[in-house]
């Protein structure tokens, strides 16, 4: 497969052609940057982990070029860091047992302009390959610009396939903003109760963040705990983890919709019910 960047790259842990890789996917993530898809996607990740008949690949779109660095990392130059993230992300699929990994080198820029159909054109073509049962990708919520950017561009992307080579469902994860105030209708529900070791490895191996000074593994697993507790206020915890989502799969079903409009709906379904609860008890 040929990207438009030649710095792009598809790694594939356990060594099988790409082609064959790809189309074993069931479960497909895309994400802005390294590590975005092990904060947003552990449940898929645990749900494919050790399995023959269902496969999860990773695609993360920026190149990491601009993170924060400190410790070990804080002479290191961009390209020093890019090299770093890309090793970092490499690990994660080794851990994971990913079907594959996709970096796609972009730049932020690039992603944050809409006139720029390159990291659609890729999208498109690695999501053809793939042909996932379903696809996670960033919230429309979140307060990344980066995330948003990218989660337009999935969307897009997956407008331009027929419908045989879509999937059946695509969600909106937690990163940059959790989706606590999704109305529990509008949430989509992940368990991610079981293996907190496995979890806690996906998100240990990004060191270059950990180390410079963003602690995104105990804030992951703690949003997760305080997810599962949190989720119902008249009963004792069942699950000692969730994340949340926010289904998507209208928008790539109705390309007249606009994602403004829909993310509102879910906005004002959120005021409705505080509005409600106050009308009710004030």
């Amino acid at each position: 497969m040929r990207f438009h960047l030649p710095t792009a790259e598809i790694f594939v842990p356990d060594g099988q052609p790409v082609e064959a890789a790809l189309a074993r996917t069931t479960h497909l993530a895309i994400s802005a940057h390294q590590d975005d898809i092990e904060i947003m996607a552990a449940q898929p990740i645990l749900h494919c982990f050790q399995r023959d008949d269902r496969w999860f690949t990773g695609v993360v779109v920026a190149d990491g070029r601009g993170s924060p660095r400190d410790e070990l990392y804080k002479d290191y130059t961009d390209e020093q860091m890019r090299v770093v993230r890309f090793k970092e992300q490499k690990k994660a699929a080794v851990v994971g047992e990913y079907a594959a990994q996709v970096l796609l080198d972009y730049p932020s820029r690039v992603l944050k302009d809409g006139r720029d159909v390159r990291p659609v054109d890729d999208l498109a073509a690695i999501i053809a390959a793939c042909r996932p049962q379903a696809l996670f990708t960033h919230n429309l919520a979140d307060k990344h610009d980066t995330h948003v950017s990218v989660a337009l561009r999935v969307i897009a992307a997956l407008r331009r396939l027929p419908e045989a080579d879509r999937p059946k469902q695509v969600v909106g994860c937690e990163v940059w903003r959790d989706l606590d105030w999704l109305t529990d209708d509008d949430k989509v529900v992940f368990d991610v109760t079981l293996h907190e070791n496995l979890q806690a490895a996906l998100l240990g191996v990004f060191d270059s963040q950990i180390a410079g000074g963003k602690r995104y593994d105990l804030a992951s697993l703690g949003r997760r705990r305080a997810n599962a507790t949190y989720y119902a206020t008249h009963g004792t915890d069942v699950t000692t983890g969730l994340n949340y989502g926010m289904d998507l799969t209208p928008l790539v079903n109705d390309p007249a919709l606009s994602p403004q409009a829909y993310v509102q709906k879910y906005i004002q379904r959120f005021a409705d019910e505080v509005s409600r609860r106050l009308q009710t008890f004030g």
